[in-house]
């Protein structure tokens, strides 16, 4: 879909992620979610001669600050199933971005590779691929790296400035949302009864002060 590029993503047995860019001044990211969940739905149950709803439930969105909690985003999302125990490097797992960061998947491609670099301020595949080797060593060899929950179950996640705006941009529906700061991150968040008793946040919701 023209407006949205794919910078990074995991496809496993029961589920998604996805870390695109809005192009346009349009918000197309809802419409590309209608259009690749019903692809989707609609390929397997004719291939499975089934009928009725493929995904259990409604995607969830989040906003990423550009930098380096962006990066630290896709490296998230290349150890999906390292987390999960199946695999012991993203090199290992097939459905995925880092496959083609690396140039191991030269078809059906879906990256934007470009865009990659230039939210990133690389200037080459070449540098992206060296320092993005570093950031998912780093990864592995930190426990808690691998369980940041705040990703995929939070509304936004950057800097404070960043969720300040994020929740301004949301009005009504932002104001309600508690902010809580999650090592380096600051994060808007759900009501915190939406997360159930392992959510993870070793801190306090608090308010962000005007400076």
């Amino acid at each position: 879909m023209t407006g949205v590029s794919v910078l990074n993503y995991t496809v496993t047995c029961n589920h998604v992620h996805l870390l695109v860019k809005n192009d346009c001044s349009e918000n197309n990211i809802p419409a590309l979610m209608q259009l690749v969940s019903g692809r989707v739905g609609q390929e397997y149950n004719q291939r499975k001669g089934r009928k009725g709803a493929f995904w259990e439930d409604r995607y969830h969105a989040a906003a990423i600050e550009s930098g380096p909690l962006l990066a630290r985003c896709l490296t998230y999302i290349d150890l999906n199933m390292v987390r999960a125990g199946v695999v012991k490097h993203p090199s290992e797992w097939p459905h995925g971005g880092y496959q083609e960061v690396y140039g191991t998947r030269r078809r059906n491609t879906v990256l934007d590779l470009d865009g990659l670099l230039g939210v990133l301020e690389f200037s080459s595949v070449s540098q992206l691929r060296e320092v993005y080797g570093d950031w998912i060593d780093e990864a592995l060899l930190t426990e808690d790296g691998l369980r940041e929950e705040h990703w995929t179950r939070s509304i936004a996640v950057g800097s404070p400035d960043f969720i300040r705006q994020t929740q301004a941009a949301l009005g009504a529906r932002g104001k309600p949302r508690d902010i809580f700061q999650c090592g380096e991150a600051f994060v808007l968040g759900e009501a915190e009864e939406n997360y159930g008793p392992d959510f993870g946040f070793n801190n306090r919701a608090i308010a962000l002060e005007k400076g």
